[in-house]
């Protein structure tokens, strides 16, 4: 991981690569901040997720480089719905491969379902992400969700 375009806090999160991807990924999304969020993939990486089709008005679900990334992370940091949130329970790791669940139920309610799939590079940069979205996230998709949520002024 390029630690030095990393905000402290972020950077010292975690004891690994693997940990500190694991902080430093949900905080960079869930502060809607789109340029540490795209510092954590590699140059080259690799996306697939059911959201790119459906925010990028493209017909392919995944999505190559940081260039490519860039439109999408830039949506995401104004667009998403107020039930998209962050409750999560840990990782499981091999040491170079990350996944972690956002579950449905979150104990204080119902949060967008999600598996985050992550296989880090040499450098602890993301080299390929796969979102595997749950049923409860998928309808918020059908509900067109992402497109009602109201832009900044």
């Amino acid at each position: 991981m390029n630690e030095a375009s990393l905000p402290r806090d972020l950077m010292t999160a975690g004891a690994t690569p693997i940990e500190r991807m694991y902080f430093a990924w949900n905080d960079a999304l869930s502060q809607n901040d789109a340029d540490t969020l795209l510092a954590l993939y590699a140059e080259d990486a690799w996306f697939e997720s059911p959201l790119v089709p459906h925010l990028l008005g493209i017909e392919r679900g995944w999505l190559r480089g940081r260039k490519e990334l860039r439109p999408l992370f830039d949506l995401l940091a104004i667009r998403k719905p107020p039930v998209r949130q962050y409750y999560r329970t840990g990782y499981l790791t091999d040491g170079k491969r990350l996944i972690w669940e956002y579950p449905r139920d979150a104990g204080k309610g119902e949060q967008m379902d999600f598996v985050e799939a992550m296989e880090l590079d040499d450098d602890g940069l993301i080299q390929r992400h796969c979102v595997y979205w749950g049923w409860f996230g998928f309808r918020v998709l059908q509900r067109n969700q992402y497109h009602s949520v109201a832009e900044p002024a």
